[in-house]
């Protein structure tokens, strides 16, 4: 069994291909061309959208651009999507110098990118930034009739930049959102900012890095903070919060650990879901995110393909109803960019390329690819076209039967789009079966309405932005046997404005869905449901209007099918007893004999036998080191034995004693003391909670840097895992790469032996034997108990 994908070739490895019918959903089609080389420049907003590929394969920027760092991205009211990304030297290996400040990226398939320019020119810094600062990740989000994007600035603080299109101009507010200072509730660093709107209109903000995340509402359009400050999540490294609603529950995804060491990042996406938009979030095994601990919640991990720290992500759904998590990842066979001339001195950068990936929604939890993390190879891409899909580009209504008063009419904006006056449009094409339907829609008459429809005559249902009501309204028959169902939207609902209706058709239940929402970003102003027996065979979309409405971007394509089950975590095979230990005898390991575990123990000892080491009541007991194994400071014992020559899961069960910062025990796979991975229990303080002690699943690894002259060790940004428990079970499943020459080592822990989460994979080179090992270090004071190892075969 594989843990990781060849980075090499398309191939992915044996628990991701154990369920990939599920991850392709139907098949892969052709294979999809390779990007070809953009033009530095700006697109214009009307270009016309090309056949959509069948399939797509990650980074879907290659070729366009060297790095996309923390990416948003929207669908503008052009029809096309548009991707933002933190200021980074986008076309160093085109020999330009420098990086651009926040780029834009374009596409009308969310898969085939082109370069669109710039937020920022160098020469038109806002006056509200420092000399060195530089621009951090931003959001982007349609308010109030126009693109809001906030992004964070490097030497701290939210700023906010408002555009009529999505390429600009770009007007820029003369005050900060959130100061560089920590504000009062909040002792966090303030970037990595992102919007929500609740469905009362409500608009809150959402920031924080290393270590807390915070809320707080908005007044109308980004203004200012107002109300209560909220600590909504902490963990050691937490930031790039992301919210939305599913189901009527909030969830809180946000990036977990190191972000940007090269192949060294150990970046994951996690999450916590709530009631409320405040909080308080919970992850999948109950853990409140604001307890001082690690967290599970795992969205999407590292799977050992070629690609390291995946993660700050935005989220986008298709026309399908599909969703998409957008996000970046380190290549870790070019990971790092020569020193580069940035706003604050020379900086050596990650390359951070632009990812995608279908986010499936399994048991109420979100996960990526099913759980088989990042993809490689090709992929069945998002679908952004179908039996209807028209933007009225070409200025005509050739495709649709106009029932009434309907003209095209023409804005930067939108482009061309349709304007109706107590009309109707009918598409001439149709589809049958479990259908979306999507449509930009506003209503201009105060009195007036705009619905989007599927079928025709009295079985035609319609979901109304209805202004005069104050409503989202499914309708369907007419006179007696009407059905309706609604649901009051906000007040200060902007019906003047473009916002996105879809339209769902569930043909077995019998269940049309509709919601609205400004951006189709996951923040619906107004959802509702009913159950009706429409229009049968196949139907036309259509919009109707009661006064005078706007529609465009009308599409209507066959439903995602909803993938329900995660692919196959590692399960452990027969146990090898002679690689475990069970520690039910009477020599302590590695004493007997010649010190060297003659005595019959399998074990040895690197700088050992540690002080206070025992055997006590069948359990291996270690009082933590004051030592380290750490870069150049090996001073850590280390109890080895052999490992099996094949692939395998070792495991212990560990109870680590005593609360103090920088204490940890667990597990150890050892080449030697540049060249290791460590998965251990570990108590850390968080950065900004001066005497806290954050009880910890850590995962890192140490080895040698090969893109630096000569190769050095390097340390890992660390993964974390769940919560531990007073016992922590911990896993690591070993895969041995022939192909690529690594290791492949994925992590797990469990709080009772039997639940376990997996998380992700570090990589080491096969150039010398692994052996398994324990360690108890950092700090003297607590004591570690293991109750056994057990290796067991991985089938």
């Amino acid at each position: 069994m594989r843990l990781g994908s060849d980075r090499r070739r398309p191939v992915r490895t044996a628990w991701v291909a154990a369920c990939a019918a599920a991850v392709l959903a139907g098949g892969l089609g052709p294979v999809v061309p390779a990007v070809a080389d953009a033009d530095v420049g700006t697109v214009a907003a009307d270009a016309p959208p090309t056949t959509p590929p069948a399939t797509y394969t990650n980074p879907v920027t290659a070729g366009v651009t060297d790095t996309f760092p923390d990416p948003a991205v929207i669908r503008g009211k052009d029809g096309a999507w548009y991707a933002y990304g933190t200021q980074n030297p986008v076309f160093n290996s085109q020999g330009e110098p420098g990086e651009r400040i926040l780029p834009i990226l374009r596409s009308t398939d969310l898969v085939t990118w082109e370069y669109a320019g710039e937020v920022i020119q160098p020469d038109d810094v806002p006056a509200t930034w420092r000399d060195n600062s530089r621009a951090w990740a931003p959001d982007i989000r349609y308010v109030e009739g126009e693109y809001l994007l906030t992004y964070g600035l490097s030497t701290g603080g939210l700023a906010v930049a408002t555009a009529p299109t999505p390429t600009g101009p770009w007007t820029h507010r003369d005050e900060l959102l959130v100061p560089s200072a920590p504000v009062d509730g909040c002792p966090t660093g303030n970037i990595d900012q992102a919007l929500f709107t609740d469905d009362d209109g409500t608009l809150y903000l959402y920031w924080g890095s290393y270590d807390v995340l915070c809320v707080s509402e908005l007044t109308s359009g980004a203004g200012e903070l107002t109300g209560p400050v909220t600590q909504v999540a902490q963990g050691r490294r937490a930031e790039g919060a992301y919210v939305v609603r599913h189901e009527d529950l909030y969830y809180l995804m946000y990036s977990d650990a190191g972000c940007c060491e090269g192949a060294f990042s150990g970046y994951t996406v996690k999450v916590g879901r709530s009631d409320s938009p405040v909080g308080p979030f919970v992850d999948d095994d109950g853990t409140d995110l604001m307890a001082e601990s690690s967290k599970g919640g795992y969205v999407l991990t590292s799977n050992g393909n070629g690609y390291a720290g995946p993660g700050h992500h935005a989220l986008v759904t298709d026309l399908a109803g599909q969703d998409w998590m957008a996000y970046h990842a380190i290549p870790e066979a070019d990971p790092d960019f020569p020193p580069v001339d940035t706003r604050n001195g020379v900086l050596n950068l990650s390359k951070r390329p632009l990812m995608i990936d279908r986010l499936d929604w399994i048991d109420g939890w979100p996960v990526v690819n099913a759980g088989a993390g990042p993809s490689s190879g090709p992929q069945r891409a998002p679908v952004t076209d179908g039996v209807v899909s028209s933007t009225f580009a070409d200025g005509s209504l050739r495709d649709w039967r106009a029932g009434g008063d309907v003209v095209v009419g023409q804005e930067p904006d939108a482009g061309p789009y349709a304007a109706l006056d107590g009309a109707t449009l009918t598409s001439r094409d149709k589809a049958s079966g479990d259908l979306r339907a999507q449509a930009d829609v506003r209503v201009t008459d105060d009195d007036g309405a705009a619905g989007l429809t599927l079928g025709t005559g009295a079985g035609r249902v319609t979901a109304w932005v209805d202004r005069a009501a104050g409503e989202l309204r499914l309708e369907t028959g007419h006179g007696p046997k009407v059905q309706r169902a609604a649901t009051a939207l906000p007040e200060d609902f902007p019906y003047g404005d473009w916002n996105v209706v879809t339209l769902d058709r569930e043909v077995r239940s019998g269940r049309y869905t509709a919601t609205v929402s400004a951006d189709n970003l996951k923040d619906p102003l107004g959802s509702v449901t009913l159950a009706a027996r429409g229009p049968a065979g196949r139907i036309p979309v259509g919009i109707t209007a009661r006064g005078a409405a706007d529609a465009d971007n009308v599409n209507l394509v066959p439903a995602a099918r909803p993938v329900t089950e995660r692919v196959p975590d590692p399960r452990p095979g027969a146990l090898l007893p002679e690689h475990s230990d069970e520690f039910d005898g009477d020599v302590v390991p590695g004493t007997g004999g010649d010190g060297t575990g003659a005595a019959g123990t399998g074990w040895t000892w690197v700088r050992g036998p540690a002080s206070g080491v025992r055997l006590d009541g069948g359990a291996l007991t270690w009082p933590t080191q004051n030592a380290e194994l750490y870069q150049g400071t090996n001073t850590a014992s280390v109890l080895t034995r052999d490992a099996p020559a094949g692939d395998y899961v070792v495991e212990t069960k560990l109870d680590l004693d005593g609360v103090g910062v920088n204490r940890q025990a667990g597990l150890v796979l050892y080449a030697d003391d540049d060249q290791f991975v460590k998965l251990v229990h570990s108590q850390l303080g968080l950065l900004r909670k001066p005497g806290s002690v954050s009880q910890t699943v850590e995962f890192t690894k140490e080895a040698a840097r090969t893109t630096s002259n000569p190769p050095s060790a390097a340390y890992s940004a660390p993964m974390f895992g769940p919560a531990p428990g007073e016992s922590t079970w911990l896993r690591l499943a070993v895969h041995r790469d022939a192909a690529n020459g690594e290791y492949e080592v994925r992590m797990a822990s469990s709080t009772d032996g039997e639940t376990w989460r997996w998380g992700g994979v570090w990589t080491l080179p096969d150039d010398q034997p692994l052996r398994i090992g324990l360690v108890a270090m950092n700090t003297a004071g607590a004591t570690a108990t293991f109750d056994y190892v057990r290796t067991h075969t991985l089938p």
